[in-house]
């Protein structure tokens, strides 16, 4: 059976849910992943009112449409983050507070608990988001960086994110990081290590973006290959790099997406260099059957067109896994006999 295509709508939230769900369908997807601001999913709202979930449902069976995951990557930033002014765009008031630092932690935290609250009454068995980190900003060892300073930043990603992750288990969901620049793990080898911090709890997986990697230099197929029973979501986004003037490298020059000199920007599905080819097949090597999930964004392009031609590349693109090996049948015993 192909794996649901879906939509995450972080990148919509300028619609309400209510114009955006009807266009989603004629865009040819299946489903929504939800993000938690705009009025797409209120977490508070959720838990409020049994009334706010019913027709949220209701909404989006109206229009052919599921939901298997929600969001709350804005809110989950905060949670390990070292806080500035740009937070508080991005987090809601009650979340922000007074803007105290830590404060303002201390309410990502409960905000995300609540998530997963919100996620279950929501009958959604993921919840996406980011983590924070309290080291990125030392991703560039200078000043001299010691392992010990690196290694205080996991311990305090895991005595934040080890409750709130016991909160998803309490309640039946699970937490995919989406693996990131900015986030506790942004590659390969500190996924590793951000699992050991909260010691392999079994709710902390992976929303896997091969967008993020790819102009690291990190292989993504080799990522699913390595956490194939912590894959819990797949967000579908391209990338193009290697391609700006030479002015700007890895690091974005402080310029803006969709400026040409950038080293790398993202691109609508199909239009970059990701190798989605293999990442289907690693999927199914791996068992995922969950959905594929476009996260559109591209700076070049009228969104409507490019979430649509994404929609049927996600579709073109997928296959199921083989029911057995395309040699077996070289047995005569596995093979038919004429006349019964």
């Amino acid at each position: 059976m192909p794996r649901p295509v879906t939509l995450f709508t972080g990148q919509w939230a300028d619609l309400p849910l209510s114009e955006l769900a009807p266009l989603a369908r004629r865009m040819g997807y299946d489903g929504l992943e939800l993000a938690c601001w705009g009025d797409h999913f209120n977490v508070q709202e959720a838990l409020a009112s049994t009334a706010y979930v019913k027709n949220k449902r209701a909404l989006l069976e109206s229009h052919g449409l599921k939901c298997l995951a929600i969001g709350n990557h804005l809110v989950g930033q905060a949670v390990c983050d070292l806080i500035d002014e740009r937070h508080q765009s991005i987090v809601p008031a009650h979340v922000w507070g007074d803007g105290s630092p830590e404060g303002v932690r201390q309410r990502a935290a409960q905000e995300m608990k609540d998530t997963a609250r919100a996620a279950a009454a929501f009958g959604v068995k993921t919840v996406t988001g980011f983590t924070g980190s309290s080291v990125w900003h030392a991703t560039y060892a200078f000043p001299p960086t010691s392992q010990a300073f690196w290694d205080k930043g996991f311990a305090d990603f895991g005595q934040r994110w080890t409750p709130i992750l016991d909160t998803f288990e309490a309640h039946g969901v699970q937490f995919a990081l989406e693996v990131h620049p900015t986030e506790i793990a942004f590659d390969i080898a500190s996924a590793q290590r951000a699992i050991e911090a909260v010691k392999g709890h079994r709710r902390f997986g992976f929303n896997f973006d091969p967008s993020h990697l790819g102009y690291q230099g990190v292989d993504y197929v080799k990522f699913l290959r390595t956490f194939t029973d912590r894959v819990f979501n797949v967000h579908m986004k391209d990338v193009w790099w290697g391609r700006g003037d030479g002015t700007v490298g890895v690091f974005g020059g402080h310029t803006s997406f969709g400026d040409p000199r950038r080293f790398w920007d993202f691109r609508s599905l199909g239009r970059g260099m990701v190798d989605f080819e293999s990442i289907i097949v690693a999927l199914n090597d791996i068992g995922y059957a969950g959905p594929l999930s476009v996260e559109w964004e591209d700076s070049r392009m009228d969104r409507v067109h490019g979430a649509t031609e994404s929609a049927a590349f996600c579709k073109r693109l997928d296959f199921p896994a083989a029911a057995g090996a395309f040699d077996a049948v070289f047995d005569k015993d596995k093979q038919a006999r004429v006349g019964g």
